[in-house]
C-alpha cells in the first residue's frame, strides 16, 4: 500500500475518533456467548497429523481443514473433517481417515464415514465443496500431499471417489493445499482451483542437518529456499470430467509462492470471480478474471500482495467482507507470529489499503494465525472476525517466554464505525481455551439463527464452538439454487438492504484456511423484522429481487422463479 494512503487511513479513522468514544467504558455482557459442545455433540474422534512434541518435517506442520456442509440435503449442517498421517506410520496398525459427521438435528452427530464411502487415509490438507455435476448433491474435493480426490455424492447418502474419471489425476505427487470450486468462465458449470506448496517436502532438511533455529530451538526447515510449486486450475468439460487449463489461463506461470489459503471473490465487482491466494513467506496473489478464460496477478499493483511497511507475509487463512459496509468486499488474511493479521480495505475496485492498524485488528502479533472468516454474532447487521490459531513448532512448550504450541482463538467485534473490539474474554471460556488449531469453518449447524464454528486441529479432537444469542437482532438465511448458473449457486452476489443501509455476500466455496464454510448466506438485520429489498445477482447475470421478506427465517431462491421457500427456523 502506498504511504499516503496508509496516512490517510489513519486519518479517516482512529485518530479522528471523539475522545470520548475511545475512552467510554463498555459492558462486559455480550448479546451471545459461545459454548465448546464438542463432548456433547459426539465429535471426539481426534486429527492425527505429524509427530508428537517434535517436528521434524515442515509437512507435519500445516494441519487440515473442515467442512460444513448438508451432504444429504435436509436441511441441517453435517460435518467433514480432513485427517491426516505420520511418518513413522502408527504402532498399532490404525490407518486414521477423514471423518463424516451426520447431523442428528438434536445436537449431536453421527459417524456415518464408513457407511458414506469416504473412508480414506494419507496427509490430507484441505476441502472444498460444490455440486459440480449440477445434479442437486453437494460433491467434496480433498487436497492431499500425494494424490488429491475427488469424491462424487451419490445422493442416497454415499460418495463414489470419481477422480481418476474425472481426469484429476496429478502427473507426479503433489503438496495441494486451498482449494475452491468456482465458475470463472460462468458457462454453468463449477470449474476448480486448487494451490499449491513444495515440490518435494520430503527432501527438506531435518532439523539436525539443517541450520533452522527459531529461539534458538533446532526446527524443521522451510519453506525459503525450497522449491515452490504452481497453482493448478481445472476446467468442467461439462460431462463429468475436468482439464487442466493452468498455463493457458495464466494460472500456472507464478510459481514458486507456497499457496496456501484460497479465497474466491468478484473483488471488482465486475460479475466474474476473482482469485486470493495466501502464500507463505512469499507475496500474496490476486489472480483478476480478464473474463476471456485467462487469469493476470494484479496483486502487487492493487496493493494487496504484502503488509502496509512492504513486506512479504507468512500468509495462512484467508476471508472476504464488507466490514465497513461501503458496497465492497475486503480481505483478511492471518500471518505467523510476531506479525499482525492483514485487512486489506477495498478502495472500490481501485486497490486496497491494509486497515489492519486503523480499525483495531494489528495490534495482536503474539499469536500464530490459521483459519478465519466473518460472522456476525449479535446480528447487528456488521460483520465480525473470528481467527484460530497455534504454532507450527511443537517444540515451542520448552520456551517460557512463548505464547506456546496450542493458541487462544480471537473474536473481534465490528463497532460499525470501521473499527473492531476484542471481545474475546468476553465471549465464553471456549474462545479464549488454548488449541493447536488449523482448518476452521462457520455455519448454523443447530438451526437458531446464529452462526457456529468448527475447528480443526492438530493431534486432537476438533472444537464445536455453539453461539448462543441472548436478546440479539434479527437475521435472514439465504439458500439459493442455479438453474442457468451452477445448481450451487457459487458466485452469486446477494444484496439485503434494511432502512438506508445495505449489506452484501457472496456464495463461496472453500476459504478460511483449507476449509469450507456453510454456502447458505446468513445476513443479520438488528433491530429490523423484514429486509426491505434482496437483490440477486447469479453468475449468469440475471438480477432478481424481492421486496418486505420478513426476518428470522430461512429463503431458498431458484433462479428464474424467484422465492420459493419461506421457512421459519428450525426446520421441521
Amino acid at each position: 500500500m502506498k504511504r499516503r494512503r496508509f496516512l490517510e487511513s489513519l486519518s479517516k479513522s482512529a485518530l479522528v475518533l471523539p475522545l470520548a468514544e475511545l475512552l467510554a467504558p463498555r459492558s462486559d455482557t455480550l448479546p451471545f456467548e459461545f459454548l465448546d459442545v464438542t463432548a456433547s455433540a459426539g465429535l471426539l474422534s481426534p486429527t492425527s497429523f505429524g509427530a508428537v512434541g517434535r517436528n521434524r518435517y515442515l509437512l507435519e506442520t500445516t494441519g487440515c481443514g473442515v467442512a460444513f456442509f448438508d451432504y444429504d440435503d435436509d436441511g441441517w449442517l453435517d460435518v467433514f473433517l480432513v485427517n491426516g498421517w505420520r511418518l513413522e506410520g502408527f504402532p498399532d496398525g490404525a490407518r486414521p481417515s477423514n471423518r463424516l459427521f451426520k447431523n442428528n438435528r438434536d445436537g449431536t452427530f453421527t459417524d456415518v464415514t464408513r457407511q458414506a464411502g469416504l473412508e480414506c487415509s494419507g496427509w490430507g490438507q484441505g476441502v472444498c465443496v460444490g455440486d459440480y455435476d449440477n445434479d442437486g448433491h453437494e460433491d467434496l474435493f480433498v487436497s492431499y500431499w500425494g494424490q488429491n480426490r475427488l469424491f462424487r455424492n451419490n445422493g442416497d447418502g454415499t460418495f463414489s471417489d470419481v477422480t481418476a474419471k474425472a481426469g484429476l489425476l496429478t502427473e507426479r505427487p503433489r503438496w495441494s493445499s486451498g482449494c475452491a470450486f468456482l465458475d470463472y468462465d460462468r458457462d454453468g458449470h463449477l470449474d476448480l482451483f486448487v494451490a499449491n506448496y513444495l515440490r518435494e517436502p520430503d527432501k527438506a532438511p531435518l532439523p539436525e542437518a539443517g541450520p533452522c533455529l527459531y529461539k534458538g530451538l533446532s526446527v524443521a526447515c522451510g519453506p525459503s529456499g525450497l522449491p515452490g510449486d504452481g497453482n493448478l486450475l481445472y476446467r468442467n468439460n461439462g460431462d463429468g470430467t475436468f482439464r487442466d487449463v493452468s498455463e493457458q489461463a495464466g494460472i500456472g506461470g507464478t510459481r514458486g509462492r507456497f499457496g496456501l489459503g484460497v479465497l474466491v471473490l468478484d473483488f471488482d465487482d465486475d460479475g466474474w470471480p476473482d482469485v486470493f491466494v495466501a502464500n507463505d513467506s512469499a507475496p500474496s496473489s490476486l489472480f483478476r478474471n480478464n473474463r476471456d478464460g485467462t487469469f493476470s496477478d494484479v496483486a502487487a499493483e492493487n496493493g494487496c500482495a504484502y503488509s502496509a511497511d512492504g513486506k512479504a507475509q507468512a500468509g495462512m487463512g484467508v476471508a472476504a467482507a464488507d466490514y465497513d459496509g461501503d458496497g465492497w468486499l475486503d480481505i483478511l488474511k492471518t500471518n505467523f507470529s510476531a506479525d499482525s493479521v492483514t485487512l486489506y480495505r477495498n478502495l472500490k475496485g481501485e486497490g486496497c489499503e491494509d486497515a489492519a492498524f486503523p480499525a483495531g485488528l494489528g495490534r495482536n502479533t503474539r499469536w500464530l494465525g490459521w483459519g478465519c472468516g466473518f460472522l456476525d454474532a449479535d446480528n447487528d447487521g456488521w460483520p465480525d472476525a473470528f481467527l484460530v490459531n497455534g504454532h507450527v513448532y511443537p517444540e515451542v512448550a520448552q520456551l517460557e517466554d512463548d505464547a506456546g504450541y496450542a493458541q487462544p482463538k480471537l473474536l473481534y467485534r465490528n463497532l460499525g464505525n470501521g473499527r473492531f473490539e476484542d471481545v474475546s474474554a468476553r465471549a465464553g471460556a471456549a474462545v479464549t481455551r488454548p488449541l493447536a488449531a488449523r482448518g476452521c469453518a462457520f455455519g448454523d449447524f443447530d438451526n437458531d439463527g446464529d452462526v457456529d464454528v468448527i475447528i480443526n486441529a492438530i493431534n486432537a479432537a476438533p472444537q464445536l464452538l455453539r453461539c448462543d444469542a441472548r436478546g440479539a437482532g434479527h437475521w435472514l438465511k439465504l439458500r439459493l439454487i442455479g438453474t442457468k448458473s451452477n445448481r450451487s449457486g457459487i458466485g452469486a452476489r446477494v444484496r439485503v438492504r434494511c432502512g438506508k443501509r445495505s449489506t452484501i455476500d457472496e456464495v463461496r466455496s472453500g476459504g478460511s484456511y483449507y476449509s469450507h464454510s456453510d454456502m447458505r448466506l446468513h445476513f443479520g438485520l438488528g433491530r429490523a423484522r423484514q429486509a426491505d429489498l434482496v437483490e440477486i445477482r447469479w453468475p449468469s447475470g440475471v438480477t432478481e429481487s424481492f421486496k418486505d421478506v420478513p426476518a428470522d427465517r430461512l429463503i431458498v431462491a431458484r433462479e428464474g422463479q424467484g422465492i420459493v421457500r419461506s421457512q421459519r427456523f428450525p426446520p421441521a
